[in-house]
């Protein structure tokens, strides 16, 4: 009799433990979508037909720019305030041709009477007119010698599956906030299918420490989607914010979205805009031809060289703002309109 009370007791216990926590579940989420906030936890139903949508409007983009490129001889001492025409005709002691590469993503923000308009970051687009190097001391600091100096002669940037050749043109671009346009225009009779984002414009200064995000990119050239959650929300006062997402080069210009309220309801609050990097300084031996290999059992003696490796700190990801987006499209509205880009449909 007395184990059958206890027992009793014992399941009375689990169910009151039970009924109060999904009550707590329960009147939390309902607060968040009272409060209008952003969710800050993993999406209680299936959303994969809205990502899948989503997709449909992120694009792969790469640039490419070639370089013809002047040499000069290190007894030459030329400065770069001397580089005339005539000057480095008479002095360069070889010319060559160099290529500079750039890859990242785009979103699909309009299409229209066959016009279309991608957002991406400005620096995967935007290569340099010229590029000047220098010669080094006997102890590797640069001097002011001018080695080589490169002339942009053409540059060109490709969306992939895009009708045609895929080229686009740029639109706008506006490097101190890192941001551009890039379009084409393909006709009104052009029978190519772009669909376009449909999702709300978000705010990110609404953003909070611990809200849930979802990030689309091209990665290596894969388009992936990864998650992540909010660090540092608007810590510029401008809506900046940092992610934890573990992204790679391709991922700039990379969509963040977050959940107001659950599923379906996406709201697009930013781009992603670089992975924090440090250099560091490494010695290298010298490169060996076609597949030989060096014997790692074996003390190298040869020639070391001076290499800066580039290495990427994963997990620490900065956003560009959905705020600074929309007063860029604001703010050249009125040339978007005569260029024939209803912007009332981008800031939707």
């Amino acid at each position: 009799m007395f184990r059958s009370s206890v027992k009793g007791l014992f399941l009375m216990a689990l169910l009151f433990i039970s009924f109060s926590c999904s009550t707590v579940i329960y009147k939390s989420k309902t607060a968040s979508i009272q409060n209008n906030a952003y969710d800050s936890g993993f999406p209680n139903s299936n959303c994969s037909k809205q990502l899948e949508e989503i997709s449909q409007t992120v694009y792969r983009i790469n640039s490419l720019a070639f370089y013809r490129v002047y040499i000069f001889s290190d007894t030459s001492k030329i400065k770069k305030p001397d580089l005339t025409k005539q000057v480095i005709d008479s002095r360069q002691v070889k010319s060559t041709y160099i290529d500079r590469t750039s890859s990242g993503t785009g979103l699909l923000i309009y299409s229209s009477a066959g016009k279309v308009l991608l957002l991406t970051c400005a620096h995967i687009i935007n290569f340099p007119d010229t590029i000047v190097t220098y010669f080094s001391d006997a102890k590797g600091v640069f001097t002011d010698d001018v080695q080589s100096i490169g002339f942009k002669e053409k540059e060109t940037i490709y969306v992939a599956s895009f009708p045609g050749d895929s080229q686009v043109k740029k639109i706008l671009v506006d490097k101190d906030e890192d941001l551009a346009l890039l379009g084409n225009d393909y006709g009104t009779t052009s029978h190519a299918y772009f669909p376009v984002f449909n999702f709300p414009f978000g705010n990110s200064k609404q953003l909070e420490w611990g809200d849930f995000v979802y990030l689309f990119g091209y990665p290596m050239n894969y388009k992936m989607i990864t998650r992540a959650i909010i660090s540092s929300p608007n810590f510029d006062k401008e809506g900046s914010f940092l992610v934890d997402a573990v992204v790679n080069r391709g991922y700039s210009g990379g969509i963040v979205l977050a959940l107001r309220g659950g599923v379906p309801n996406f709201e697009l609050v930013g781009i992603v805009q670089w992975i924090t990097d440090e250099n560091e300084n490494v010695l290298e031996p010298a490169t060996l031809e076609g597949t030989m290999k060096y014997d790692p059992t074996v003390p190298y003696k040869g020639e070391m060289y001076a290499k800066q490796l580039q290495l990427l700190r994963y997990g620490i990801t900065k956003v560009i703002p959905i705020e600074k987006i929309k007063k860029f499209l604001e703010r050249n509205a009125e040339f978007l309109n005569k260029e024939g880009y209803a912007l009332h449909k981008l800031t939707k």
